[in-house]
């Protein structure tokens, strides 16, 4: 009876096991998508920061308005 259960209740379907291993490997990839862009995003951010065209404009500090 307990069989005959866990097939009625869903058990181990080949399609269902085959459709999680698919989107455990698209979870995968993507998890390592985002480590990539992030590595980028950092690499792109550091050299912004290194190279900024703002660095060699000598701006004086603004002075508080009359109120």
């Amino acid at each position: 009876m307990a069989k005959a259960l866990l097939g009625y209740v869903g058990g181990s379907d080949p399609r269902v096991l085959a459709e999680m291993r698919r989107l455990q490997q698209r979870v995968q990839d993507l998890e390592s998508e985002l480590v990539r862009m992030q590595a980028e995003n950092d690499a792109l951010s550091a050299a912004a920061r290194r190279d900024s065209v703002f660095e060699d404009i000598d701006v004086t500090p603004a002075e508080p308005a009359l109120t």
